[in-house]
C-alpha cells in the first residue's frame, strides 16, 4: 500500500490515518527542525575549533548549508511515489552523517591540512538532505489539511523545533556532551523520527525490508560510535598538538587544552597557545610589572581576561595590593585555574588568594555596569582574530577603561606581535592614543610565541609620551622575585629596531572603532595568515 500523497488519493486513507497522520508528521517536523539547526551549529563550531576565525567559519558553513537546503528542496520534486519511504530514508542518512560529523572531522584533521573542505562538504550534503525534509512532509500532509493550513503548520513546527535545538545546543549539548557526543545525540533524533514513522505507518510503506535493514544498521552504527567516538576524537586532537594532551574540555565558550612535554606545560584555547611554562615569565612579567611600578596606587587592580591566574601571580608580588578584580568570560577557565594541580602549581595558588574577586562576564559589560576606580587595569585578552572581540579593542572601550582609572593610574594591554602582525600592533597603539592616553609601546622575544608587544598608557594630561618612557627607564624591579625582568630588560623592551614605526605606514593605519573594526583586517593581513 502506498503512503498518503497526491498520487495515492483517498484510497490510502483510513480513519486512524486521517486522525493521526497529521499529528505524527508534525511531531516529526518539530524533531527534524530541532536536529537541523543543531547540525548547522555543530558543523560551524567544528570548523571554528579546527580552523579558527569564528565569524568566517560560521558564515561559510551556514551559507553553504542554506544553499544546499535550497538544492535539496529542488531535488525533492523528483520524488513522486513512496514519499514516506523516501522521507524515512532521508532521516536514516541524516542520522548516519550527523552522528559521524565530529569523528570524520577530527579523524581526517590528523591527516590533511584542508579539513575545512571536509567540513564544507559535510555541510553541503547534510544541508541538501535537510532541504528535502520540509517539501516531503508538506506533500505527505496535503491530504489532511488545506494548503494554507498545511504550509503554515509544517513551517511553524519546524521553526519551533529550531528554537528548541538552539537552546539545547547552547545550554546543554555543547557544555555537557561536547563535540564528541552532541553529533551522536543529533543522529539519534533523526533515527528516532525514522523509527517512529516505521512504527506508526508500517502498513503504508512500500519498501519495508529495506527500511527495516536501514533501521537495524543505523541503530548498531550509532551504538558503535558511542563506543569509538571519544578515542577517535582524542586521536585527532592529539595529532593537532606536538605534545601529550593531559587535559581537554569543551565549554560553552571555547576549547581548553593543556599539553605536556617533559617538565613543561602548554595551555591552548581553541588551538591557540596561551602560554608555555618554558618561557611564560617573558610574557607575564612584562605585562604586569611595568604598569605596577609606574602607578600611583596599587591598592585596587583590575584584570580583564587572564583567567589562568599567571598575571595575578605577578600582581600579588607587589606590596600594597588590597583587592584584585578579575573579569574572565568563561567560568570553566577560572575554575580550572583554581583547581587543576598543574595550573595551581604554575600560578602559585594565586586564584585562591582572598583579595581576589572573580567576575565571569564580558569585560566591556563589566566596565559599563560596575563602578570603582583602579590604579592599574591590565587587559590580557585573546588576540583580535575574530570580529566578536573587536569591541574590546575599540576606541570606545579604551575610553571606558580610562574612566575607571584612578589619578595616576596605568592601563596596559597585550597588543599581539609587532613582527607577525605589525599593522595590528600599530592600530592598537593608535587607538589607545586616540582614546586620550599617552602611550608607551614595548616588546619582548618569547621563544615559543615569537616577538610580542604590549602598550602601556596613562592619561595624556598626566604625562606626555617622552616623560612616560623616561619614568619607566628610571624604574627598577628591585627586590621583586622576577625570573626575567630587570632594569636591563626594561631598557631593551622599550627600544624597537628599524621599520616598526615607519611614519608612512603609521599614517595609513586607522583607529579601530566598533563601527569600523579595521583591526580584524590588519591582524589577518599579517604573517599570521601563513600559519
Amino acid at each position: 500500500m502506498q503512503p498518503p500523497s497526491s498520487s495515492t488519493g483517498a484510497s490510502s486513507r483510513t480513519r486512524a490515518g486521517a486522525s493521526g497522520v497529521g499529528l505524527i508528521l508534525k511531531i516529526s517536523v518539530f524533531a527534524t527542525g530541532c536536529a537541523g539547526i543543531v547540525a548547522e551549529y555543530v558543523l560551524s563550531t567544528l570548523a571554528t575549533y579546527l580552523q579558527g576565525n569564528a565569524v568566517f567559519q560560521w558564515t561559510m558553513v551556514m551559507s553553504l548549508m542554506l544553499f544546499a537546503m535550497g538544492l535539496g528542496s529542488r531535488v525533492s520534486r523528483l520524488f513522486q511515489e513512496h514519499l514516506l519511504d523516501t522521507f524515512i530514508l532521508v532521516e536514516f542518512a541524516l542520522s548516519l552523517l550527523c552522528a559521524s560529523s565530529a569523528v570524520l572531522a577530527y579523524g581526517l584533521a590528523a591527516h590533511t591540512a584542508h579539513i575545512s573542505l571536509v567540513i564544507y562538504g559535510l555541510a553541503l550534503v547534510i544541508g541538501g538532505l535537510i532541504g528535502c525534509e520540509i517539501p516531503l512532509v508538506t506533500r505527505l500532509n496535503q491530504d489532511y489539511e488545506e494548503l494554507r493550513t498545511n504550509i503554515a503548520a509544517v513551517m511553524e513546527k519546524d521553526y519551533y523545533g529550531a528554537l528548541l535545538g538552539g537552546l539545547f545546543f547552547a545550554f546543554f549539548a555543547l557544555p555537557h556532551l561536547g563535540l564528541t557526543y552532541t553529533p551522536i545525540a543529533l543522529g539519534a533524533v533523526n533515527l528516532l523520527v525514522a523509527a517512529m514513522l516505521l512504527l506508526f505507518f508500517h502498513r503504508l510503506l512500500g519498501r519495508k525490508k529495506v527500511l527495516a535493514v536501514a533501521l537495524v544498521f543505523s541503530f548498531l552504527y550509532l551504538i558503535g560510535l558511542v563506543i569509538t567516538a571519544r578515542p577517535i576524537v582524542m586521536y585527532g586532537e592529539q595529532r593537532q598538538y606536538r605534545d601529550k594532551i593531559i587535559y581537554a574540555a569543551q565549554t560553552p565558550y571555547q576549547k581548553i587544552v593543556i599539553t605536556q612535554y617533559k617538565g613543561d606545560y602548554w595551555l591552548y584555547i581553541n588551538g591557540q597557545e596561551q602560554f608555555s611554562t618554558f618561557d611564560e615569565e617573558k610574557y607575564h612579567e612584562p605585562l604586569v610589572h611595568p604598569a605596577m611600578m609606574l602607578t600611583a596606587d596599587r591598592s585596587r587592580i583590575l584584570i580583564l581576561g587572564g583567567g589562568d591566574g599567571l598575571a595575578l601571580r605577578e600582581i600579588l608580588k607587589h606590596p600594597g595590593v588590597e583587592r584584585v578584580d578579575m573579569v574572565d568570560l568563561d567560568p570553566a577557565m577560572t575554575r580550572l585555574a583554581a583547581e587543576h594541580p598543574v595550573l595551581l602549581e604554575i600560578n602559585q595558588g594565586s586564584m585562591k588568594d582572598p583579595r581576589l574577586a572573580i567576575h565571569n562576564m564580558d569585560a566591556g559589560a563589566f566596565l559599563k555596569e560596575q563602578g570603582g576606580y583602579y590604579g592599574v587595569i591590565i587587559v590580557d585578552l585573546p588576540d583580535p582574530d575574530t570580529i566578536d572581540l573587536m569591541h574590546l579593542y575599540s576606541e570606545s572601550f579604551y575610553r571606558l577603561v580610562e574612566r575607571h582609572l584612578s589619578p595616576g593610574g596605568v592601563l596596559v594591554t597585550q597588543a599581539t606581535s609587532p613582527y607577525f602582525s605589525r599593522k595590528a600592533f600599530l592600530c592598537i597603539v593608535k587607538t589607545i592614543r586616540a582614546a586620550g592616553f599617552s602611550v608607551l609601546p614595548y616588546h619582548n622575544q618569547i621563544p615559543t610565541m615569537g616577538q610580542w608587544g604590549w602598550v602601556l598608557g596613562v592619561r595624556s594630561g598626566e604625562a606626555d609620551e617622552g616623560a612616560l618612557k623616561r619614568r619607566l627607564l628610571a624604574s627598577d624591579p628591585g627586590d621583586l622575585p622576577t625570573r626575567f625582568l630587570n632594569r636591563d630588560a626594561i631598557t631593551s623592551m622599550v627600544h624597537f629596531g628599524k621599520g616598526v614605526f615607519d611614519p608612512r605606514l603609521e599614517a595609513e593605519i586607522e583607529v579601530n572603532t566598533q563601527s569600523n573594526p579595521v583591526l580584524h583586517r590588519y591582524y589577518w593581513s599579517g604573517s599570521w595568515a601563513m600559519y
